[in-house]
């Protein structure tokens, strides 16, 4: 999980969302991914799985916020 995480949410990527893309829903999704790492590393891991599970859920419903919006636009 950890190898997928550094894969795509990594600062060159979340430039290239911010600028080719120039939608703030992407750009918050990436800005929520990027910092999942992280929170291994400053909390502890009972905490860091429960922050990493809402951070998820708030990526979930970001995406699904993005594809309605695609479909009205569509």
């Amino acid at each position: 999980m950890s190898d997928a995480l550094r894969l795509f949410f990594h600062a060159e990527n979340c430039l290239f969302v911010r600028k080719t893309l120039k939608e703030k829903i992407s750009d918050r999704i990436m800005s929520h991914g990027a910092q999942l790492l992280d929170l291994f590393e400053v909390l502890p891991a009972a905490d860091a799985q429960q922050e990493f599970q809402r951070e998820l859920t708030t990526m979930h419903s970001l995406c699904l916020e993005l594809l309605d919006d695609s479909q009205i636009a569509a």
